[in-house]
């Protein structure tokens, strides 16, 4: 599939996920493709202990703990609720565990305003019910339906967004097992077509953003039906550094682009998320602080939108000026709140550490300063 965007994760990874159930002889839950141990492995990466024939790369960066206890929970009763800030990698751990315990990543809720109950249950193919009336040839499973349906893992994404009455439609499939479909006949040749069980194998994993809580809160119902998993915002340099690395690794790869990424103004950007979460840490109002949340996802947005500018704009190589006017120019999403809060930081902090430890940092400055005053 080299003709798509974005591929996901279980045909990206097919030839790597194929290896390791080759070599897989531990235990598995259910239906499971790998065990909870090669699942663990595909996902955090392999290490010289693990003595395998070739290297599995780390494609989730974040607490072992975290991984683990995800697992165990699918391999439960219970669904899996992630938790986080925007841009954690929520979304992404969802998909590397469906990929790789259910090889299908692809059955996706979405959660919004507009999701309804038939979204998460089923509905109907109109012309054919008019022309034969409502049977299981007319119904349109949905995503969660059909994961139940094959014994894989359905997912939903942000299930917060959702109403209270959309969300507590999964207490019965997450305790139950099973959808009623009360439009269908239960008696005759048709008895037991009105109910759809759940294959073994089948379990939910949902993510809710903690920034929207208060919007639609679970209820205490569908809360004792998941296990929560809190993911926090990464702060340690070094894990940040590695997650950077490896999205922008990525991102040169999928566009073919051929350009150096001096470790020097990777740093730059780390320091500078660094130094703007301090400051939205210590600000007293909403006013003092980015409307953005400086998350990690953000970080690989402003390096991605600087790598291609340079790429298709620039000299085929990063520099500090398009690092700076890409920082302003996308995380400065109030005007003038935001960029009063960038001209501050300059101003406060990117200017004398220039002058002390030189390097990038006057030529960021610069850069900086230009895109504040072009957005002004």
């Amino acid at each position: 599939m080299s003709d798509v965007l974005r591929a996901p994760a279980e045909i990206k990874y097919a030839e790597e996920l194929d290896w390791l159930e080759s070599i897989d002889d531990s235990p598995k839950p259910f239906s499971w493709r790998l065990s909870p141990k090669m699942v663990r492995l595909f996902i955090l990466g392999s290490e010289r202990a693990d003595g395998l024939e070739r290297d599995v790369a780390q494609k989730w960066f974040g607490d072992r703990s975290f991984v683990e206890r995800s697992i165990v929970t699918l391999a439960s009763d219970r669904g899996l609720l992630l938790i986080g800030d925007p841009g954690t990698g929520k979304s992404w751990l969802a998909e590397l565990l469906s990929a790789a315990i259910s090889r299908n990543s692809t059955l996706v809720v979405q959660g919004t305003a507009g999701t309804t109950e038939d979204h998460i249950k089923y509905a109907w193919n109109v012309s054919m019910v008019i022309a034969k009336g409502q049977s299981r040839q007319s119904m349109i499973p949905s995503p969660i339906m059909t994961a139940m349906e094959k014994g894989a893992i359905g997912r939903f994404e942000e299930l917060t967004r959702s109403t209270s009455d959309v969300q507590d439609a999964l207490i019965s499939i997450l305790s139950e097992k099973y959808i009623s479909v009360p439009e269908l006949q239960s008696d005759g040749a048709d008895a037991g077509d009105n109910i759809v069980f759940a294959k073994p194998g089948f379990s939910i994993i949902a993510t809710a953003n903690s920034r929207d809580r208060g919007v639609n809160d679970l209820s205490s119902a569908l809360k004792r039906r998941f296990n929560f998993v809190r993911i926090p915002v990464v702060t340690n340099r070094k894990s940040e550094a590695e997650i950077v690395r490896f999205r922008t690794e990525e991102l040169l790869r999928r566009h073919a682009i051929d350009l150096y990424v001096p470790p020097t103004l990777l740093d730059v950007l780390l320091r500078s998320f660094a130094d703007l979460r301090a400051s939205a840490a210590a600000a007293g109002s909403d006013d003092e602080k980015l409307e953005s949340s400086l998350s990690t996802a953000e970080q690989i947005g402003v390096l991605e939108d600087a790598v291609l500018h340079s790429n298709f704009f620039g000299e085929r190589t990063l520099t500090a000026r398009t690092l700076a006017s890409s920082l302003v120019g996308s995380l400065a999403r109030r005007d003038p709140e935001d960029l009063a809060i960038f001209n501050k930081y300059l101003h406060g902090v990117v200017e004398p550490r220039g002058k002390e430890e030189g390097g990038a940092w006057p030529e960021f400055l610069d850069g900086g300063r230009d895109t504040i005053a072009t957005l002004s």
